[in-house]
């Protein structure tokens, strides 16, 4: 079993021995590549040399983060195509799968791109170019497995012809058109191969040869090879258009039993029945299994005793019965009380967010999803919802409130950051005081907030705008403030500023903190955007192109809850 991602940033925590293992493969594998070439790889991941030719990354991984294989490849935004440099699988893994799951994803990120295709060079099975019977075997036989998805070298031109006389086995090009019916026009075609020829091999081939290969593409549209291994037998592939892969939807699925019946507790499970019934007929959604993390993703961004009295408390308060904060030990914070009802009071930041026997797992259950979604984003997905309650992002490192126990978006974001950096973008109405807190002395990790002033808004203690971040995170924490009546077309204009921000920051990843509490008519807010608007909100959100994991938070105007949530998603399919 193995999985397969796109490393994003060389120098996170989970990337940098991939990486070097990459590099020895590279070293062993391929000894006619420059020492030089393999050494500069986690700088070139980082910078490009070239903007318009830009290293990519893929890598396939076991349970215990061990390479089984990767594939190297070059990415032309300019001209939308990839150009794959390398495919490897790890010693001992040849056969097993890996480099055939590795190529399949390059063709899903392609297509998910709408690029033209993928293209590489593949050494030639004529006996006229590869005398030696040996040496074109083992060519006929790569030939042979990129022939099983589609991809052929492109005939009637003079790529394969050798730069200095004498030379053998020069490369066919070999194009990847993604299953499309017809292939990029000649202009189209020619433009890609001197891309190739100048930008990989700027300083191998002289500019008349590059003039004369180029010129002698001449068919319009150029023609793919024969079949010569697959046959009729090769499988017919569907396309994946680039909007055809559904987001995934990871619902928590122990919400419901964290039902506190009291009134006026607006936290209930309704909301999530509300959503459901109007993002899944949308069509844009594929439901996710709900995966189950340890403790140690909770106790990596809450404190342990925190965590540990939460569970117990939870556990020893009786069915049916809940328990509200309602002693603050703030004259001695150092003596904790022994009865754990009275200690709520010491973890607590409010007094109507209750402890009761179905708080913890429920809470458990949605970082569950939460992580589910970053596991799913991190494996390729370009958006993964965790629709999940209780919410979290009021939730501090080492206390609960606002509806909040865990901190499910704070948890997904760092579960991320081992890969990149991450944003986290939250449009609660409400200021997510918890993930700022979680993150403030943090620089890899950016925080932005877009909620109501709180001069009039809970938590009415945090999220000032002179509130930057401290340390090694001064900079990195971002909040608006934002006043009352504020209606969509102001609030987009804030939008836009939070949005150059997190640009600025060039994350490799996104959470989305997705409150709907800024609504019309909200019980919680005083907003007043509608359906139009938070399709618009969605829409300028994807602009970001990020792999995005959106986790719910606020929202309580049931009536208009899940026709606003559709609307968001409607937004970021669009955008």
């Amino acid at each position: 079993m193995f999985l397969i991602r796109r490393v994003a940033d060389p120098g996170a925590e989970r990337n940098r021995e991939l990486v070097g293992q990459v590099q020895r493969i590279l070293r062993e594998q391929f000894p006619a590549l420059r020492r030089a070439e393999i050494d500069a790889l986690p700088g070139a991941l980082r910078e490009p040399r070239h903007p318009d030719f830009r290293p990519l990354l893929f890598v396939a991984e076991d349970a215990r983060h061990r390479l089984r294989g990767f594939a190297l490849v070059k990415y032309a935004p300019d001209l939308k195509f990839l150009y794959l440099d390398y495919l490897a699988a790890a010693h001992g893994d040849t056969g097993a799968g890996t480099g055939g799951a590795l190529y399949e994803r390059l063709r899903e990120y392609a297509a998910e791109r709408d690029l033209a295709g993928i293209f590489m060079e593949c050494l030639p099975d004529d006996p006229a170019l590869s005398p030696d019977e040996t040496v074109r075997a083992q060519n006929a036989a790569r030939l042979k497995f990129y022939e099983r998805f589609g991809a052929r070298p492109i005939a009637n031109n003079a790529y394969a012809t050798p730069v200095k006389p004498g030379d053998t086995n020069p490369p066919y090009l070999v194009l990847d058109p993604l299953d499309r019916e017809g292939l990029p026009g000649r202009v189209a075609i020619r433009r890609i191969v001197r891309a190739i020829l100048t930008r990989k091999y700027a300083d191998y081939c002289p500019a008349e040869y590059v003039r004369r290969v180029v010129a002698s593409f001449r068919d319009d549209p150029p023609r793919l090879r024969e079949p010569r291994y697959a046959g009729k037998s090769a499988r017919k592939r569907e396309r994946n258009p680039a909007t055809g892969r559904p987001f995934g939807l990871v619902v928590n699925p122990r919400h419901e039993i964290h039902h506190v019946r009291e009134r006026g507790y607006v936290q209930s499970p309704v909301r999530l029945r509300s959503i459901l019934r109007e993002i899944e007929p949308a069509g844009l959604f594929e439901r996710i299994e709900t995966r189950h993390f340890g403790e140690r993703h909770v106790t990596a961004v809450h404190d342990a005793a925190f965590v540990a009295y939460l569970k117990k408390a939870c556990q020893q308060v009786p069915e049916g019965k809940s328990v509200y904060p309602y002693v603050f030990p703030i004259r001695n914070p150092a003596r904790k009380p022994e009865d754990l009802p009275l200690r709520a009071g010491y973890y607590c930041i409010d007094t109507f967010t209750p402890i009761n026997p179905n708080a913890w797992p429920a809470a458990r259950g949605a970082v569950d999803c939460a992580l589910t979604a970053a596991r799913e984003v991190l494996h390729g997905r370009r958006i993964c919802y965790a629709l999940v309650r209780p919410p979290g992002h009021h939730a501090e490192r080492a206390s609960f409130g606002g509806f909040c126990y865990l901190n499910s978006s704070a948890i997904a974001a760092h579960f991320l950051s081992r890969y990149g950096r991450v944003a986290v973008l939250d449009i609660d109405y409400h200021h997510g005081n918890g993930t700022q807190d979680i993150f403030y002395r943090r620089n890899d990790v950016l925080t932005v907030s877009l909620h109501g002033h709180p001069r009039f808004t809970y938590p009415y203690f945090s999220g000032f705008e002179d509130e930057r971040g401290e340390g090694d995170g001064e900079g990195f924490n971002r909040n608006y403030a934002l006043k009352e009546g504020l209606d969509g077309p102001r609030y987009r204009e804030c939008l836009t500023r939070a949005m150059r921000r997190i640009g600025g920051f060039a994350p490799d990843y996104l959470v989305v903190a997705l409150g709907l509490d800024t609504a019309k008519s909200d019980p919680t807010g005083s907003f007043t955007l509608g359906a139009a608007d938070f399709r618009e909100n969605g829409r300028m959100i994807a602009g970001l192109r990020l792999p995005t994991v959106v986790v719910q938070e606020g929202g309580y105007r049931t009536r208009t809850l899940g026709v606003n949530c559709r609307q968001f998603f409607v937004g970021l399919a669009a955008g």
